[in-house]
């Protein structure tokens, strides 16, 4: 599923994530997502999310549906 499309995107569902910090390395974080940060429909580099760790990332692969 394309991470780059907000509608995509649901609170509860499983992502990889990529941390501000580890975006030269391209590191992932996994978690479930708390709250959709980006506001607009799509965005190039991945929607941001917070993780219910509290994570602040980019989503670059989707897991699993809710």
């Amino acid at each position: 599923m394309d991470a780059t499309k907000r509608s995509n995107i649901k609170i509860g569902q499983l992502v990889n994530i990529v941390l501000k910090a580890d975006q030269r390395t391209g590191d992932l974080t996994e978690g479930v997502v708390k709250n959709i940060l980006t506001k607009s429909p799509n965005h190039p580099h991945g929607i941001k999310v917070r993780l219910e760790t509290g994570e602040v990332g980019r989503v670059k692969e989707i897991l699993e549906d809710e």
